[in-house]
């Protein structure tokens, strides 16, 4: 089976797109193999780049920040972006870059299968939500074929407009309260006597959709 190693090489030797020849190096992503949340960002910027990690300039200082407020550190989770290389200048990828780097994402998510993606920002939201828009869709935990995703604005959204960092605090709060929801053991199952009353089912007798378990932050 391939694991994160052999695809962090064919990340560094891609060269399928034209942001192979402009970057210094490719970012392919670090962070827990066996992480329960896997943070998805845009692409590397300028420090990114130099260094070959991801989120390690000052957007990369306010994520570490949030998620120490919630117990949790670099090595603790995953983070990966949508494209591996820097598009120049910082611009947003043009859709042949991300048609490109769509199966490295793809071969993270399977091999690290996490519990909780969570996309970063607008760009790595339309992964999952095309339409879907940041301020609507963040801190609301949905499935997606099967994925539990949970968006949250881009740490950077708080660096250009201060005003959204109580925001953003909040939200990784959010996302803090969920993995507790996620880590809590299933309550027992209660064995009722003949002569007790069975729990309330609804009135179609079927018992309630898992899914609607999950909490709507």
């Amino acid at each position: 089976m391939v694991d994160l190693a052999a695809l962090d090489q064919r990340v560094r030797a891609c060269t399928v797109c034209a942001l192979a020849a402009t970057r210094t190096n490719a970012v392919p992503g670090e962070g827990s193999p066996t992480a329960r949340v896997l943070f998805v960002g845009e692409g590397p910027g300028y420090n990114e780049d130099r260094q070959g990690r991801p989120f390690v300039g000052a957007a990369g200082s306010f994520l570490n920040q949030m998620l120490g407020s919630i117990g949790l550190a670099r090595e603790d989770v995953y983070i990966a972006n949508m494209v591996k290389c820097r598009p120049p200048q910082n611009r947003d990828p043009f859709p042949n870059e991300l048609a490109a780097c769509a199966h490295f994402l793809d071969e993270q998510i399977a091999l690290i299968a996490p519990q909780v993606i969570v996309p970063l920002g607008r760009h790595a939201l339309s992964r999952w939500f095309p339409d879907g828009s940041i301020s609507r869709l963040r801190a609301k935990a949905q499935r997606v074929d099967g994925q539990l995703i949970f968006p949250l604005y881009h740490p950077a959204a708080a660096l250009h407009n201060g005003s959204l960092r109580a925001t953003i605090e909040a939200d990784f709060r959010a996302l803090g309260d969920l993995l507790a929801i996620l880590e809590a053991p299933a309550p027992p199952t209660t064995h009722h006597s003949p002569t007790e009353p069975p729990a309330h089912r609804p009135d179609n007798g079927e018992p309630p959709d898992a899914g609607s378990q999950l909490p709507m932050f």
